[in-house]
């Protein structure tokens, strides 16, 4: 049994909101220019395999709802930790987003089409728990990302779950449909260091574009007769990506109008890890499309194993899981377009290090101009701090302070996750 209307009806009301806001969600996602605490991205590039700091801890998350505090508000979010879950085995982190008016149980449980067959947009069925999942609840039951806020809402659930349990930091996936897509979109733009590819269903640009700049594995999905956020919009939105990853530009085929199928094109040209991939479907503003027929079908739907295949020929680095020998402390001070960053690097291991790299992704807009007692390279992107002549050496128990000052477009936020000569640090 489909419920076509049951997911259409909230979009139309997202639109009509979103309009009523005078552009408030559309300029979302750009930070301010003030001074204020900062609250930093998961910082992972998708070339560098690490586990999280929870890979080998016992865990104290399980399954179920969880609240934490983000921007000075209570934010909930719903995790699937797998059946049999190993702590010396380093999973996908999934995250997915729901629609305006839905909620993270709908996501959560894939009620509004078919329980269970399409829990988390149909993924968790085809994963075979090789993966967590996150369903975040959005402030009023939308993601408008006012400030920036939701997307530090997802940089805080990130540094919760890989605090406890045990995530592949290169195998981060966001996907939403409708204004879930939007944020997804949003994560896109901004935090393309952090996630290793997104798949956007049948969204719009609402939830703001930080940066959208750098690559990131890109699938774009929308319906041919999508009347509440058109198919135009969705191409647009492809079409950054197309630039940003490199890719040869095309008028990619789509089915005809009234076929009731679908069609997926993966461009050529691409840069090395970041391809595109476009799926047009013969129909309107539906989360669940199925070919042949009208609708949602969670059963039927083509559409979760396009977006499974296309997240999983990133396959798992399996990175070996291992306590912290090394400490992170970054404290960070904002002004207008300037912030600095004062980091120390302690060695909690039991032997000396002699030499050391440390290895930390800046978010989209950040520019290092100037240093202290490391060498930093490049400027912006995936930095690595190297050590200069007087701490090239750390005894066990001791600590060495670097920093750096950097520009910034907005963006003030601080990298969690650094490495330390390849190993995974704490972060306090």
């Amino acid at each position: 049994m489909t419920r076509r209307r049951s997911l259409l009806w909230p979009a139309v009301v997202a639109v009509l909101v979103v309009l009523s806001m005078g552009g408030t969600a559309l300029g979302a996602g750009h930070g301010e220019n003030t001074p204020r605490a900062v609250s930093g991205p998961v910082a992972a590039t998708v070339s560098t395999a690490a586990a999280s700091p929870g890979c080998g801890k016992t865990p104290a998350l399980t399954s179920g709802t969880h609240t934490i505090q983000s921007s000075g508000k209570n934010r909930s979010f719903i995790l699937r930790v797998p059946d049999g879950y190993d702590r010396n085995r380093a999973y996908r982190l999934v995250f997915g987003f729901h629609w305006w008016g839905g909620t993270s149980t709908d996501v959560a449980t894939g009620r509004t089409v078919e329980t269970g067959s399409w829990a988390y947009y149909g993924l968790q069925r085809l994963a075979n728990n090789s993966a967590v999942f996150v369903a975040p609840q959005g402030l009023d039951n939308g993601w408008a990302n006012t400030g920036g806020e939701d997307v530090t809402f997802v940089d805080d659930m990130i540094r919760r779950i890989e605090a406890d349990l045990c995530v592949d930091t290169t195998q981060r996936f966001a996907l939403g449909f409708s204004y879930g897509a939007a944020m997804s979109y949003a994560l896109a733009c901004s935090r393309a260091t952090v996630f290793r590819a997104v798949a956007v269903q049948s969204g719009g640009q609402l939830s703001g574009c930080g940066g959208g700049t750098q690559p990131i594995a890109y699938l774009g999905v929308h319906g041919l007769r999508d009347s509440v956020l058109g198919i135009s919009g969705g191409r647009a939105m492809r079409d950054r990506f197309v630039r940003n990853n490199g890719c040869t530009v095309q008028n990619p085929p789509e089915p005809t109008q009234g076929s009731l199928m679908h069609r997926v094109t993966t461009y050529s040209g691409c840069s090395a890890g970041h391809p595109v991939a476009w799926a047009a479907f013969d129909e309107g503003h539906i989360a669940a499309p199925q070919d042949g027929a009208a609708g949602d079908s969670g059963s039927r739907t083509w559409l979760p194993g396009e977006v499974w295949k296309f997240f999983t020929q990133f396959q798992t680095s399996d990175p070996t899981p291992g306590t912290a020998t090394c400490r992170v402390t970054d404290t960070v001070s904002v002004w207008n377009t300037g912030l600095t960053s004062n980091i120390t690097i302690t060695n909690t291991g039991t032997t000396t290090i002699d030499g050391w790299s440390l290895v930390f992704a800046l978010p989209d807009g950040q520019t290092v101009t100037s240093g202290w007692n490391a060498d930093y390279s490049p400027a912006s992107g995936r930095v690595t701090a190297r050590n200069v002549s007087h701490n090239a050496t750390i005894a066990p128990g001791a600590s060495v302070g670097i920093g750096f000052q950097a520009t910034h477009t907005g963006d003030t936020a601080t990298p969690l996750s650094f490495t330390l000569n390849g190993g995974t640090c704490a972060v306090t």
